[in-house]
């Protein structure tokens, strides 16, 4: 079961900076469930993944709550 980062009612670069730092404490291979509310996370998280290297496994939005599951790298 991945670990949950609530970050709803923070803004950029809150979620951002927040997800990165909690990141650095996810096992390798284990994942994270990211839940935030500002509409910036839906391209700053995926960047942020993508400059880390760790893996987005999906991205969804349900009631204004847009909700990432990334990956550590194995």
């Amino acid at each position: 079961m991945s670990q949950v980062l609530d970050l709803r009612g923070l803004t950029c670069p809150l979620p951002v900076l927040r997800t990165k730092k909690a990141m650095r404490d996810v096992a390798k291979g284990a994942s994270l469930r990211v839940e935030a509310t500002d509409p910036a996370t839906q391209a700053d998280i995926p960047a942020l993944c993508e400059a880390a290297g760790y893996k987005l496994l999906d991205s969804s939005e349900a009631g204004g709550v847009f909700i990432f599951n990334i990956q550590h790298p194995a």
